[in-house]
């Protein structure tokens, strides 16, 4: 958290991210939501949350949305797919990164769902995502469960919405400037 940049147009001031780092949240269960376009430093405060949590004695897990939604279609397959649940709900913080970066799937959402109803009220979950709160329903797609997934997300999250460019884009190499003899 100590290297998350709390500039002025970022849109976090730096008390509010020192309270997110003492992680309260996570000992009242309660969930972040990460909100910015491409490269305003989701991912990273989204890490960082899971270290501080680390750091306090918290177990916690990053990874990107797909990615987790992949691993639970093979634990389907293969008959651990209870197991990858329960492992899922022991974690003190989940941090579900790049959420609904593409259009999901009926069973993507049911397993989604069936990890965030283990974790609601019990655990704490930090949700990454360049789509704001007010259009999950739209992008979960099933009007039923996308109702069922954002009220145990969203109702007793902390939202943080990162302004600015992209951090990457800052951090670039500046090109060589090489001249040519003519």
């Amino acid at each position: 958290m100590e290297d998350f940049s709390c500039d002025a147009g970022r849109g976090v001031d730096r008390s509010f991210a020192r309270s997110l780092g003492s992680c309260q949240w996570v000992r009242a269960k309660q969930n972040v939501i990460v909100l910015g376009a491409t490269g305003a430093g989701k991912s990273f405060l989204g890490g960082a949350l899971a270290q501080a949590a680390c750091r306090q004695g918290f177990r916690a897990l990053v990874i990107r949305t797909p990615r987790l939604l992949q691993q639970l279609a093979v634990a389907r397959a293969d008959g651990t797919y209870a197991n990858a649940l329960a492992r899922l709900a022991k974690v003190a913080v989940l941090v579900l990164d790049d959420f609904l970066l593409a259009p999901m799937t009926d069973v993507e959402r049911r397993d989604l769902l069936e990890v965030l109803e283990d974790r609601y009220d019990t655990s704490s979950t930090v949700i990454t995502s360049q789509i704001p709160t007010k259009s999950w329903h739209q992008a979960i797609g099933e009007v039923s469960i996308a109702d069922a997934i954002c009220d145990r997300v969203v109702h007793n999250a902390h939202v943080v919405t990162l302004r600015g460019g992209s951090m990457r884009k800052k951090k670039a190499v500046a090109p060589e400037v090489t001249e040519t003899k003519t």
